[in-house]
């Protein structure tokens, strides 16, 4: 019989250009089926450690409070845990009745979080890493993107709660590179400039140099921006 170690080695983790791992699952919104519920959309998959803990309710609620500046960027957000599904419902509960933090309070959870008390989808996401805990899953975040393809994924050690401005700076900036073929550089938000793609030859690299026409600046023939006004940035992906 395999050692749970065993079992664990041998299930690759999710990795950036991946498919999203399928599953079904039920949840505080009733049951889903992982991603294919989810096409045309993009998806915030995130895990949380347990609940009833601190920081993980301050997360939740945060999480709650910007549902719909998510959704206004056609994004959904989806958490798991690996406690039950009568655990999940009485803590969020307790969220609405009892909790106040940063000035929210009253605070409804909405949107689906997923009972995996076998694991089974944690694992499936590299969600448990047993240098830091064996028996509930770090703080991961899976943007995936409308095709059900993962485009990002960020870890957090259980001490740490999640910045929620970078989560949503990270979900319009791959938005933005999708719908206007650009790259952003460091810090960007919308209305910086944006990286316009390297020159591909010898001969477009010198052209760039030579032709700066004020719509693209070249700092050398690799490093080029250009201006991207916000209000496009913004009209253009927040289409909901």
């Amino acid at each position: 019989m395999e050692t749970i170690e065993a079992q664990e080695a041998i299930i690759p983790m999710p990795r950036i250009g991946d498919k999203a791992p399928s599953f079904q699952a039920v949840t505080t919104q009733g049951n889903i089926n992982f991603p294919d519920d989810y096409m045309g959309k993009w998806v915030i998959l995130f895990s949380h450690p347990a609940d009833f803990t601190p920081v993980c309710t301050s997360e939740f609620m945060t999480f709650a409070h910007l549902e719909d500046k998510f959704g206004k960027a056609n994004c959904k957000l989806v958490g798991l845990s690996i406690d039950g599904l009568y655990s999940h419902i009485a803590w969020l509960r307790t969220i609405k009745d009892k909790i106040e933090f940063n000035g929210m309070k009253n605070v409804e959870v909405k949107f689906p979080l997923i009972e995996d008390i076998s694991m089974e989808v944690a694992k499936k996401y590299g969600m448990i890493q047993p240098g830091e805990s064996k028996t509930q899953a770090v703080r991961a975040v899976f943007f995936i993107d409308p095709n059900s393809m993962i485009r990002a994924i960020i870890y957090y050690p259980l001490s740490l709660g999640r910045n929620f401005d970078e989560i949503y700076r990270a979900l319009i900036a791959m938005q933005t590179a999708d719908e206007f073929a650009v790259a952003t550089p460091a810090d960007w938000y919308p209305g910086d400039d944006v990286i316009v793609p390297p020159a591909g030859s010898c001969g477009t690299a010198e052209e760039r140099m030579a032709e700066q026409n004020g719509e693209v600046e070249c700092k050398d023939w690799f490093f080029c921006t250009k201006k991207l006004a916000e209000k496009e940035v913004l009209e253009t992906v927040l289409k909901n």
